[in-house]
């Protein structure tokens, strides 16, 4: 493989986002990076320089950067029709809602197409809203659900939120964060505090019915928060009990991402009746999409409209991710390769004391770091510190939490153990040094 020749003009592309973009559209890294090429699990810079891509463009890329049979069927539709919008109906479209409602689990069928995830939750609240005749919602705090008036009213980190809500009727229940338990417990004597408290939640802070729970059930931008078993199954319930919707936010988790299901949600053998979903649904393509059952899609306003939401090109893609990821088994995959990715992150864990949390699952793995175990005190100046070291040795990572101590890793579905091994040998060289 040639690796692409440096070229002045791109040498500019970092200042020019600098003088032409808003600030806060932030880039990783003391010294940015501006990448040119992409080819399977690998990136290049404008200078050349090769790295291993272990975030994807935030759990984006999921079957490969510039992977042949995706482009094949994004050139072969772009040779024919790009766009139509949703007043006629396209092929790619119908075939990709009867696909998904074939692959979503419980009665899920009818689904509504848009271009971001930010979009397909708001769809969603709406949906519920409108399909309950309530307003309220139940969010999480440590949550991230985009960039819309809603979203960001619904967001659970004062980081990502430069207003206040705009949007009322969101209230934000405790986060099952079982590291940082806000009820001073474990998942072994928790008893479920923290989906317990929802119904206390609801009962003094809302009128008492309200339209719907919304969660990822891995919380992404919070640090890949993974819930204990029967959190879903009891927080569902409790919705239910209080006239709400249970809606999955699978912006992050969907499409085989935590191993073996299709869906995060399936984990917790938990039935929504609404999921959302975006990023690796096309492998880059930008494509937003919401799915409910019957009962609640047949219940939306009559007029509605996406302009690209459902475009040929978009469900093309999302089409032939979907048959990749079958064809070539990339669920099992994601298990496999995750547990070793996992054995190797704990093994890291017991060799460095920064390491306080490791988490996640399938190729949706964390490590959380901290100043001291006993304290938990974040250690955010770390991250960045690994963040620099893992760079100058090739290979490129994620961050998040509340706290920005969590490093996060969302290697593609097709990943292999040798890329593993590659990750986890950057990180042992990065912690030494923290």
């Amino acid at each position: 493989m040639t690796h692409p020749e440096p070229k002045t003009s791109l040498k500019s592309a970092i200042e020019k986002h600098k003088e032409f973009l808003f600030p806060a559209v932030a880039t990783y890294y003391q010294e940015p990076l501006a990448l040119v090429k992409g080819e399977g699990e690998y990136v290049w810079d404008d200078a050349g320089n090769r790295y291993l891509d272990c975030f994807g463009g935030v759990l984006t890329v999921s079957v490969g950067h510039a992977n042949p049979r995706i482009n094949e069927a994004v050139l072969e539709q772009n040779k024919t029709i790009q766009h139509t919008s949703a007043l006629y109906a396209n092929p790619n479209q119908s075939n990709l809602a009867e696909k998904l409602a074939e692959i979503t689990p419980g009665n899920l069928k009818k689904s509504f197409f848009s271009n971001s995830g930010t979009e397909a939750d708001d769809t969603a609240v709406m949906a519920a809203k409108t399909a309950t005749g309530r307003h309220e919602v139940v969010v999480l705090r440590h949550s991230y659900s985009g960039r819309s008036a809603t979203a960001l009213s619904a967001v659970g980190h004062s980081t990502w939120r430069p207003l206040p809500a705009q949007v009322a009727g969101m209230v934000h229940a405790h986060a099952p964060y079982c590291y940082r338990c806000p009820f001073n417990a474990t998942p072994e004597n928790c008893g479920l505090a923290c989906a317990n408290d929802v119904e206390e939640l609801i009962q003094t802070t809302t009128t008492g019915e309200i339209a719907a729970f919304m969660a990822e059930p891995i919380l992404g931008v919070g640090g890949f928060i993974v819930p204990p078993q029967g959190y879903f199954q009891r927080v569902y319930e409790i919705t239910r009990k209080y006239g709400g919707l249970c809606i999955a936010d699978e912006v992050q988790t969907g499409w085989g991402r935590t191993g073996d299901k299709w869906f995060g949600i399936e984990h917790w053998d938990s039935g929504p009746d609404i999921i959302t979903s975006a990023k690796g649904m096309a492998n880059g393509i930008p494509i937003g999409w919401t799915i409910a059952t019957p009962e609640v899609a047949d219940k939306f306003p009559g007029l509605t409209f996406a302009t690209f939401g459902g475009n040929p090109v978009s469900t093309a893609a999302a089409l032939a991710v979907i048959e990749m990821i079958e064809d070539d088994d990339l669920r099992t995959n994601a298990r496999v390769v995750g547990n070793y990715l996992r054995e190797k992150l704990e093994e890291l864990k017991d060799k460095y004391p920064v390491i306080g949390d490791v988490r996640g699952m399938g190729l949706m793995q964390g490590i959380e770091l901290v100043k001291d175990r006993e304290t938990k005190e974040p250690a955010p100046a770390a991250v960045l510190q690994v963040f620099e070291e893992t760079k100058r040795r090739g290979v490129l990572i994620g961050k998040g939490g509340l706290y920005g101590n969590v490093i996060r890793t969302g290697m593609m579905l097709n990943s292999t153990k040798d890329n593993v091994d590659e990750l986890v040998a950057a990180l042992d060289a990065a912690f030494v040094q923290c």
